[in-house]
């Protein structure tokens, strides 16, 4: 338990941080911001907007986890879809399919990441697990970005007029929670264990704040709930792994680091995490795929780029549908499975695919 613990802690001070970090970023106006350079940067053109938006979407991923993509850009890239008159649901859905399938590049990008990094450790720790990585990665986003344009094209045509630009409320808020936001990521790749940049981060906009708007500290929302989930999650599989399921897990990947074999194990992390969440699916596989770092990223990309069939398949598309209902958006729950399955089977099998070639 000692060792579970250890290993636990750094990953859920990570979770709390950078959740600190988004909402005070979200409350400073950096992701309104963004939305609007967006729809400048596009002059009009929906397909280019759309394309600003697929890179919003993987930088915040990547820098900032795959629960800011789904909590915080969801909002603002409906917003500003209504605003230019031009149809949310395809940049609605953008946004959670790339909160999913773009979180493979860097460990702080999910958590799942964080729990393998340990892993990747026998190997090198993290340039071990960013050269194995960013092939699949990015293979995995130019697949998505596809599925999408075949899915959604004809939505994606047409032009747009530009909407006025956001009122935001403190500037100097505003100039250093952009300022954060941007160094977090060069500071991630460096490294360095990322719950220590991010709780630095958190703690110079938590001043920064409190300086500025000393009431809005008491409103930042910290996932205490989720932190006690995600820690019962890991005491439950842990106390499983030592009771059979192990044995049973093993079984169902087999073993071997060839094409038919990483497709194996990505593909039964994908089930899992669809039919009972991408975290214990993770945990549960784990000491099955972790004998090569070459298989422990097949079950990344599973448990990762995986989980948007179902809505409970990661808390990223759970996050992502409360705030779809918030903005008065619905999502035809059978057209939504259906065109994450053909994402996902994209995206999953594309990475394995160059993975094993690599």
């Amino acid at each position: 338990m000692t060792a579970l613990v250890d290993r636990v802690g750094p990953v859920l001070a990570f979770l709390v941080c950078i959740t600190v970090v988004a909402e005070i970023a979200d409350r400073a106006g950096v992701f309104e911001v963004a939305g609007h350079w967006a729809a400048r940067v596009a002059r009009g053109r929906t397909l280019i907007l759309w394309v600003v938006v697929v890179l919003l979407s993987c930088v915040a991923t990547t820098v900032l986890s795959l629960d800011t993509t789904a909590v915080l850009l969801t909002p603002v890239v409906i917003t500003m879809a209504r605003q230019a008159r031009i149809t949310p649901l395809p940049f609605a859905l953008t946004t959670v399919w790339f909160a999913n399938t773009a979180s493979l590049l860097l460990p702080v990008s999910n958590l799942t990441n964080l729990l393998a990094l340990h892993e990747f450790s026998r190997w090198g720790g993290f340039s071990s697990y960013l050269s194995v990585a960013w092939r699949p990665a990015l293979t995995a986003m130019v697949a998505t970005a596809l599925a999408i344009a075949v899915l959604h094209g004809r939505s994606l045509a047409g032009r747009y007029a530009v909407p006025p630009a956001p009122q935001t409320g403190d500037p100097v808020l505003l100039r250093v929670a952009g300022a954060v936001c941007a160094l977090l990521g060069p500071v991630f790749v460096t490294g360095v264990t990322p719950a220590i940049p991010a709780a630095i981060a958190a703690a110079i906009l938590l001043v920064t704040l409190w300086i500025r708007d000393r009431a809005g500290v008491r409103e930042i929302a910290v996932p205490w709930r989720m932190v006690m989930g995600v820690s019962v999650l890991f005491v439950v599989v842990d106390v499983l792994g030592s009771h059979g399921l192990n044995t049973l897990i093993a079984r169902l990947v087999g073993d071997g680091d060839g094409l038919a074999a990483l497709l194996r194990v990505a593909g039964a992390g994908a089930v899992g995490a669809n039919l009972v969440n991408n975290l214990p699916a993770y945990l549960a596989a784990e000491s099955a795929a972790g004998d090569s770092a070459h298989r422990l990223m097949a079950l990344l990309i599973g448990v990762n780029a995986g989980p948007i069939v179902t809505l409970w398949g990661s808390l990223a598309t759970l996050l992502w549908r409360s705030r779809c209902e918030r903005a008065g958006l619905r999502i035809p729950l059978r057209r939504f499975t259906i065109e994450s399955l053909v994402v996902a089977v994209a995206a999953v099998g594309a990475a394995t695919v160059v993975l094993a070639l690599v």
